[in-house]
């Protein structure tokens, strides 16, 4: 096998796709500034600033495939939209020359219709702050050369999740026996996505020519409140459901007046004050996938947890 699949970043997205590729028997490449990334005989890591037009090229010899999975430095609309379509722009066109498809992990802050149940053929024209980059991102990829998959997923739990609302915020304090705090209301509907379920749509997206040049959905399983999600993992840990209590979207509004951090939390806490629901149904029949059953993420998610708190 001559090919190599190149993957940019070694977060949880980037991490799992590395690993599920490699555990297939893919030669990978991951690139991170630090060399960082999994161990594995089939992986290889460098020291790489993918954003560099003249050093990314030489890491993309023998790629088919370019998952980019590197997001911007800092949770802030000014940041995102100094690095981002740089960078992309540069991924793009390394991933171009050498004939590679590029895979990018997306969000559901383009939609522009939330309110309603957001489907793959739903509309994604939100504009300002960073809805509006993530709309811009998209037309870029759409315009390009280059083709490209763009597979969406809600927000992220699983193991390697640290930084969401699914994290930190609730997995260590269920299985502490703590009370868990969350953003917004504990009684709405809301998708969350399982990492490695994301990271399966990106692999085989790009084997499948077919969906190229298309936005497809993540599989993700029916929706549920965040007390539920609580519930799961305390079931998973063998443990008691915990006391969930809301942040109230008025308090983070507050805080935010003295908290940049939370201030640029304020544009997306619509997501968790009203039912916030994507449906997979479409992209899960295009690539043959079904989202592992809520269980077994959550035992996987605590097993990491506890094995890594």
């Amino acid at each position: 096998m001559n090919t190599v699949k190149v993957v940019t970043g070694a977060g949880p997205v980037g991490w799992t796709v590395a690993s599920q590729l490699a555990e297939a028997g893919h030669r990978v490449r991951i690139l991170t500034r630090s060399g960082s990334g999994p161990d594995h005989e089939l992986i290889e890591r460098r020291r790489v600033d993918v954003s560099d037009p003249g050093t990314l090229p030489a890491a993309m010899t023998d790629a088919d495939a370019l998952f980019h999975c590197i997001h911007g430095s800092t949770y802030d609309a000014a940041v995102w939209r100094r690095e981002l379509p740089a960078a992309e722009r540069t991924v793009l066109e390394a991933a171009g020359r050498v004939g590679a498809v590029a895979v990018f992990p997306e969000s559901l802050y383009s939609y522009s219709a939330p309110g309603a149940v957001m489907t793959e053929a739903g509309p994604r024209q939100a504009s300002n702050g960073k809805r509006g980059v993530r709309t811009e991102l998209l037309a870029a990829r759409s315009a390009s050369a280059t083709p490209t998959v763009s597979v969406v997923a809600s927000d992220f739990f699983g193991p390697r999740v640290k930084f969401s609302h699914a994290g930190e915020r609730i997995v260590p304090r269920v299985l502490a026996g703590k009370r868990v705090s969350v953003v917004g209301r504990t009684d709405v509907a809301h998708s969350f996505t399982y990492v490695p379920d994301l990271a399966a749509a990106m692999i085989k997206a790009a084997a499948t020519a077919e969906v190229w040049n298309s936005v497809l959905h993540a599989p993700t399983n029916p929706a549920l409140t965040q007390r539920e999600l609580a519930a799961a993992f305390a079931a998973a840990a063998g443990l008691p459901a915990p006391r969930v209590s809301a942040v109230p979207g008025w308090v983070v509004r507050a805080a935010g007046l003295f908290s940049a951090e939370l201030r640029e939390l304020t544009e997306t806490l619509y997501q968790f004050q009203r039912p916030f629901v994507m449906d997979s149904t479409a992209s899960e029949k295009r690539l043959g996938l079904t989202p592992t059953p809520l269980r077994i993420a959550a035992g996987e998610t605590v097993e990491w947890w506890r094995a890594n708190a």
